[in-house]
């Protein structure tokens, strides 16, 4: 039993020894070969870092190399390398963000103090738009012409709508409520008179069909009729 409670504690000081020898012996990030964990202990730097003093310093690749990046880009620098970004759309060549840092303005941009700002065509220019039914709408670093209300383009030029037919609105699209009372009695007078023809024929189904058709309609006329006389009384009082 003593034996083994030995060997596993040579194991764990074993262990321990093996990490404390990693620790000491680790180097800095910077660093690819060093002597000691400290940052002044570095023999050989990695890529993106330089030798100074035993330590290893970052490289500024945006100072040292020129054409690093693309055309209308900037260099941004980093812990041991670099980033290409992007120029405002504002510029043509940058030497950093913002339209601020503008090499030279781009078209549709003006230089205003040290920025290089949107140029307003729809206000400088005074026909900016050719076309009589065309307004002017200013957009970044440009314009656009757009048809006025009530026209639409087509072919290259701003037309007026055409207002649909009769035709092409339907037949019952525009009719009215007073038209559609006109209607609905127009057809309760066909439906009668074609009644009152089979009951004069002394057919008794249609006779009942018929009498109790027109009692329908006196019951609808007058109580409509006696609706509008409330409201009109109502209202006069």
């Amino acid at each position: 039993m003593g034996v083994r409670m030995l060997h596993r504690k040579l194991l764990q000081a074993a262990w321990l020894c093996c990490l404390l020898a990693v620790r000491v012996h680790s180097c800095p990030e910077s660093c690819k070969q060093c002597s000691g964990p400290e940052n002044d202990r570095c023999e050989e730097c990695r890529a993106g870092w330089t030798l100074h003093r035993n330590s290893c310093v970052d490289i500024n690749e945006c100072d040292n190399e020129r054409g690093i990046c693309p055309t209308n880009s900037f260099c941004f620098n980093t812990e041991g390398s670099f980033e290409c970004t992007d120029c405002d759309p504002a510029c043509v060549g940058c030497m950093g963000r913002g339209p601020a840092r503008c090499r030279k303005c781009a078209s549709g941009y003006t230089l205003s103090g040290s920025k290089c700002l949107d140029i307003d065509e729809c206000s400088v220019r005074v026909l900016a738009c050719h076309g009589l039914d065309e307004i002017c709408a200013n957009t970044e670093g440009s314009f656009r012409c757009v048809c006025a209300e009530g026209f639409i383009r087509k072919d290259g030029a701003c037309v007026k709508k055409q207002q649909l037919s009769v035709q092409e609105k339907g037949l019952f699209e525009d009719i009215q409520d007073d038209e559609v009372e006109v209607l609905q009695q127009m057809f309760f007078g066909v439906v009668l008179c074609a009644l009152a023809t089979l009951a004069a024929k002394g057919d008794l189904v249609y006779t009942s069909v018929f009498m109790g058709a027109v009692a329908a309609m006196a019951g609808y006329w007058l109580s409509d009729k006696g609706n509008r006389l409330l409201d009109n009384f109502l209202k006069g009082s």
